[in-house]
């Protein structure tokens, strides 16, 4: 234990820098990832067909281990970023899309007929009730995304990304050097606290931006 808090100590700093760039980097190929998701998911929907498809092709890419899909992209996007956002955005697909079908799915259809009995559009109905009432079932997939994001991405150093896989990959490279256990256990240490910390911004903003008539 000496050695860790020496270790998280003399190293405080550097741990920052690779803490902030992993949470970020996450954040960002999830927010991505909900873009295409809620728009594949709004598109598909009211198709079974459709949706099945959909969920079937996002499905597929989970079944891909991380280190063979960053080694197929890697001789196409090269080393670094881009590799590493292509990954975490393909991963967090689908239970945001799953999450979309499912919570549009669930909105009470007597409600849009209401609404386009009063002469809402189509787009505003989807806009102005639909996502709404499907919003708590996409944010749900959107955390189980970010969970999914926050583990693969320490794999993602093998493919030169940000964050602190960097520092799991020297640790277990200096496998029997003092150094090496401090390091690998700090890195998966911060993994897991920062994962735990941004569930709860989840819940957070839950509470936040859904109405307490849809919560109850």
């Amino acid at each position: 234990m000496d050695a860790l808090w020496d270790f998280i100590v003399g190293r405080r700093r550097q741990l920052a820098i690779d803490s902030y760039l992993h949470v970020s980097a996450v954040i960002q190929c999830v927010i991505i990832a909900t873009v295409i998701g809620v728009a594949i998911g709004v598109l598909v929907y009211r198709s079974p067909a459709g949706s099945a498809i959909a969920t079937a092709l996002a499905s597929t890419v989970l079944t891909i281990p991380s280190f063979a899909l960053l080694g197929l992209l890697i001789p196409i996007l090269g080393l670094g970023v881009r590799p590493t956002v292509t990954a975490l955005v393909l991963y967090s697909l689908l239970p945001i899309i799953r999450n979309t079908v499912v919570g549009l799915d669930a909105v009470n259809p007597a409600v849009t007929d209401a609404a386009r009995g009063i002469g809402m559009s189509r787009i505003l109905v989807l806009r102005r009730i639909e996502i709404p009432l499907a919003w708590p079932s996409i944010l749900t997939g959107m955390r189980v995304s970010t969970q999914l994001a926050m583990g693969i991405l320490a794999i993602a150093a093998y493919a030169k990304g940000p964050g602190l896989g960097n520092l799991l990959f020297s640790g277990l490279a200096r496998v029997g050097s003092p150094t090496a256990v401090p390091q690998a256990l700090t890195g998966t240490i911060l993994i897991v606290l920062l994962a735990l910390i941004l569930d709860g911004i989840y819940v957070v903003i839950g509470k936040l931006t859904t109405s307490r008539g849809i919560r109850e």
